[in-house]
């Protein structure tokens, strides 16, 4: 297929991308409990830290995107700096003990500063060069390959280092190829070609609020952040069970994120169908069914080979939430308003994303992880019932002008 230039250089961009974070946030939690001690409560704050930095940080990269004519040099500039944190981890097993896993944390909370001036950017500045009428099948091409991408990137890992899970220098290694590839990935992006700069005369808000006045933006971030919060919730408890009850190894760890990864390649395609056919918000209703069946089924087992299966099951949702929920935040966002719109987005889930983690923690801690897993469980299929009640009122509104098509 001959796709458009930016197109092209969007997936080799992704795919240093990919290859640069599956090196490193795959076996982050494995490093941090294996190696630096960390308790579960630091892996709790690995999870809503960083979301936590990109809360405090977004208003000021909204400014900094909405007075810039062009993006692409910023972003870029995003990457690179926050992908040379990488180099800072590699010495971070050379502090005294105690000091290695909240050090670690810090190196990780300083990343994230300009990672999320990198985020938004990205996604306002690859918004505006596909087209609209090519954007599901770009995103759902471009998702398929760096899953692929991805899923070769951690077998390789997985399998060189199988047998060196408490290996200080094999985690160095990981972490300072992850820099070349983030190198890589921010010098990719200043390679697109932006539109010619349309210059306001007009000074930009620092925020719309008119923006809360479109029915389907209100009600797309009612439903997208309830889910996020019951999906986030879990991810600090699913690397707590792999590691401390299961006793995942780096090639199991990399078995399970390799299995979920080529489930999302072969179903990505059956999203895009689904979700051109019977609407995006119809479609996420099974999706968020679905994300709720990995918690309850991870628990049942300590045995490998049925928690890869669990993995690998979720993949098949997963696939779909990440297609499906960024192809609704551009659905429901209007033109004219767009960054504001995705800025607003990320701050919200951001700080679901902060605080959803420690909650886990704490059911953890109140309940065992067992029970703290069911809950979440019913959490994420409660979710399910914000979106039907979501589709419902569209189906009910659909002839009125204003109401958006889901």
């Amino acid at each position: 297929m001959d796709r458009p230039y930016n197109e092209r250089i969007s997936i080799y961009n992704g795919m240093a991308s990919t290859m640069a974070m599956n090196i490193t946030n795959t076996f982050f939690p494995l490093f941090m409990i294996t190696i630096l001690g960390a308790t579960n409560y630091q892996v709790g704050l690995l999870s809503s830290l960083p979301p936590l930095i990109a809360l405090l940080m977004t208003i000021p990269a909204a400014i900094l995107l909405n007075k810039s004519v062009t993006h692409k040099r910023i972003v870029g500039t995003a990457i690179i700096t926050a992908r040379l944190f990488f180099l800072a981890i590699v010495f971070v097993v050379y502090l005294p003990p105690e000091w290695r896993a909240w050090a670690f944390l810090v190196i990780i909370g300083m990343m994230h500063v300009p990672t999320a001036l990198a985020t938004i950017g990205w996604q306002t500045l690859i918004s505006g060069l596909v087209d609209e009428n090519r954007r599901a099948q770009f995103f759902s091409d471009r998702n398929r390959m760096l899953t692929v991408v991805g899923l070769f990137t951690t077998l390789f890992v997985g399998i060189v280092l199988r047998d060196a899970t408490e290996s200080v220098m094999s985690y160095q290694v990981l972490f300072a190829v992850a820099l070349c590839f983030g190198l890589l990935e921010g010098f990719l992006i200043m390679r697109h070609k932006e539109n010619d700069p349309v210059v306001s005369e007009t000074k930009p808000k620092l925020m719309d609020w008119s923006i809360f006045k479109d029915r389907g933006y209100r009600w797309f971030l009612v439903a997208a952040l309830f889910f996020n919060f019951t999906w986030q919730m879990a991810w600090g408890l699913f690397n707590i069970y792999h590691v401390r009850i299961a006793e995942a190894t780096i090639f199991w760890f990399s078995m399970f994120s390799a299995g979920n990864m080529l489930m999302q390649f072969f179903t990505y395609p059956l999203w895009k169908k689904w979700s051109e056919k019977y609407s995006n918000t119809l479609v996420f209703i099974v999706l968020a069914i679905g994300m709720a069946s990995a918690p309850f089924f991870t628990v049942l087992t300590t045995n490998f080979f049925l928690l890869f299966l669990v993995q690998t099951t979720s993949g098949f949702f997963l696939s779909g939430v990440i297609l499906v929920l960024f192809n609704m935040l551009l659905e429901h966002s209007p033109t004219e308003k767009r960054t504001y719109c995705i800025t607003t987005y990320n701050v919200l889930l951001s700080l679901m994303a902060f605080i959803a983690p420690q909650i886990g923690i704490i059911f953890l801690e109140l309940f065992g992880i067992v029970e703290a897993m069911h809950i979440n469980a019913a959490l994420r299929l409660s979710s399910s019932l914000v979106f039907f009640a979501m589709f419902w009122f569209y189906s009910r509104h659909k002839k009125r002008p204003e109401a958006a098509v889901v």
